[in-house]
């Protein structure tokens, strides 16, 4: 499992084995994990919105992580 995935994971509450073998989600901890997601892909898109050479505009930037959240029906 990769390793920002399974820091995600463990901060939902999720059991990962040494190996990174995912043992179980709960039932509030799988929404969680979606959430944990989900901002960090907005804060992606951040990112990329700061870096200078970029080319992304403010209102560019906003709706792509609105498209992302509306995907995934997280609200903020």
């Amino acid at each position: 499992m990769n390793k920002q995935i399974e820091l995600l994971a463990r901060q939902a509450g999720a059991a990962v084995q040494p190996g990174g073998e995912l043992l179980f989600f709960g039932n509030t901890s799988i929404e969680k994990f979606a959430q944990l997601i989900v901002a960090h892909a907005t804060e992606c898109v951040r990112d990329v919105l700061r870096e200078e050479d970029s080319g992304l505009t403010y209102a560019a930037a906003g709706q792509v992580q609105n498209r992302i959240k509306e995907y995934f029906g997280v609200e903020e």
